[in-house]
């Protein structure tokens, strides 16, 4: 069924490439497949190999065995049937019985790195750990994680140091000590470029009611103002000149932040009836997610500068950044909103759950609703709003298992990728390419490609310098070489539309 890009207003069409009956395609189809490794594939059939007298994943890295000796099945009862094995590298059986022991290992790793990330010196010190080599370690972590190792130990070392200083009120040393940071100038570097702010400052936070953050070189002060700007009513965002505003309930307060963009710096200042040190915090975090500060935008401009092909793709929008969703259900609601319609419709509808569920903040602001008064709705309070009835159901429905448990939307931050998008792909109304928007746009996920958007397919036919726009199989082929940071490739791609 179509979709529509909420960013741009173009039809999406989903697909899924998963088989689910036992009828299988061509074989000459299926060995062109097995051929392309197409990630898609994982789970669409299987790969028998006669001669080692094993079955495997289609996406299987072992080396490709000759076509006559490769067989195709449907279903793991059938390859065994023909006396066939699962295989013990990509283990065929646990990924169709749910288990899957990589994400098992990485979420292990993850959480020791979170809980005590002085343990380990460095991604070598983790790799030896792990009883894996350093090239394994890396691939595990791009896969799960969209990060190197390297990278997650310096986001779990800025983590532990953020709770050192903000709620054992740690000395800015004592804090550097106790995340393993065993240089200053490394530990305020990378606290700086993470959090826009130095651990001093952070840890000052809530003696005034605001704070002033440092923002990457080339920050493009434009693209978050085209996000603010989305709904022209203002309800919940406004954009005047220079100054953001966003209406939040935060620590139950319910408040108004501006930000002033000047050159580099950021000046928020928070209006409310109170402030505290928590409440400046939790401000801190929203405005760290607008601003993508935690993007690794600086790395992919390099990388994509160190060919002609690619340069073009980045050249005068070398400070773009994806300013992500304030809240991860919040980034929900413009999915569904925006499915099949333009944008313009979309932050109509927006705006008329803000007006119907919203809290109001003052001077006109309503702060976007949270998933417990969605819940509360019935289905006819959004068909009379302009809802279609099956929209209207999937927000509501998606609120209400939020909010009985069955969706722990915010729980699943910090678990691994595929985790996420596996039980992402299981809300209704939310397809491979919502799921992959919404871990682009809300979760902040740094390798994902929204396949299957007509944008992003217009977008690579004219940098491919293509007749016609690629088939979802073709454009996922145009993705690749963009990893592990297509996600801000799809946003300079969406970009380069105009």
């Amino acid at each position: 069924m179509p979709r529509r890009n909420p960013e741009a207003g173009f039809a999406t069409i989903e697909s899924n490439a998963r088989v689910t009956t036992a009828l299988l395609p061509p074989r000459d189809e299926l060995l062109a497949r097995f051929r392309a490794k197409d990630p898609l594939d994982r789970g669409a059939f299987l790969v028998g190999v006669l001669t080692t007298g094993i079955y495997c994943l289609p996406t299987c890295r072992a080396r490709a065995p000759r076509p006559e000796n490769v067989r195709f099945f449907a279903q793991d009862r059938e390859a065994r049937a023909a006396g066939l094995r699962p295989c013990r590298r990509c283990r065929p059986d646990d990924f169709h019985r749910g288990f899957d022991g990589e994400r098992e290992l990485a979420r292990r790793l993850a959480a020791g790195l979170r809980a005590e990330p002085a343990a380990c010196a460095d991604a070598r010190a983790l790799a030896a750990r792990a009883g894996l080599g350093a090239t394994k370690l890396n691939a595990l972590f791009r896969h799960q994680f969209h990060l190197t190792p390297a990278e997650f130990l310096v986001c779990a070392r800025v983590e532990r140091a953020m709770r050192a200083l903000a709620e054992e009120r740690a000395s800015v040393l004592d804090a550097a000590a106790a995340a393993g940071f065993e240089s200053a100038s490394a530990f305020h570097e990378n606290f700086r470029r993470l959090n826009g702010l130095t651990p001093a400052a952070y840890r000052e936070l809530g003696r005034r009611p605001g704070f002033e953050l440092v923002l990457p070189s080339g920050f493009r002060h434009d693209e978050l103002a085209g996000f603010f700007g989305r709904d022209a009513e203002g309800r919940t965002e406004r954009v005047r000149g220079s100054t953001l505003a966003k209406a939040l309930v935060l620590e139950g307060e319910p408040l108004r932040v501006e930000l002033e963009l000047e050159g580099e710096r950021a000046r928020v200042r928070v209006l409310s009836r109170r402030t505290s040190a928590a409440l400046l915090r939790a401000v801190h975090v929203r405005c760290v997610r607008w601003l993508g500060l935690a993007s690794e935008g600086e790395a992919f401009v390099r990388r994509m500068r160190r060919a002609r092909a690619t340069a073009a793709l980045v050249r005068g929008r070398e400070g773009l950044r994806i300013p992500l969703a304030t809240e991860l259900f919040e980034g929900l609601v413009w999915v569904v909103v925006g499915a099949q319609v333009n944008v313009a419709f979309a932050a109509t509808c927006r705006a008329a759950l803000i007006e119907l569920a919203g809290t109001p903040v003052g001077d006109g602001f309503v702060a976007h609703p949270a998933p417990a008064a969605v819940a509360r709705l019935d289905h006819a309070d959004l068909t009379r709003r302009q809802f279609s009835r099956r929209k209207a159901e999937y927000l509501i429905d998606a609120a209400r298992a939020i909010e009985a448990g069955e969706l722990e939307l915010e729980g699943l931050r910090g678990e691994p990728v595929p985790q996420v998008v596996e039980r992402l792909g299981r809300v209704r109304g939310l397809g491979p390419w919502s799921v992959q928007y919404l871990c682009l746009r809300a979760f902040g996920f740094e390798d994902c490609a929204p396949i299957g958007d007509v944008a992003l397919h217009e977008a690579l036919r004219r940098f491919a310098g293509l007749a016609e726009r690629p088939d979802a199989r073709a454009a996922a082929t145009l993705m690749e070489p963009f990893a592990p940071h297509r996600s801000l490739a799809t946003y300079h791609l969406w970009k380069s539309l105009g």
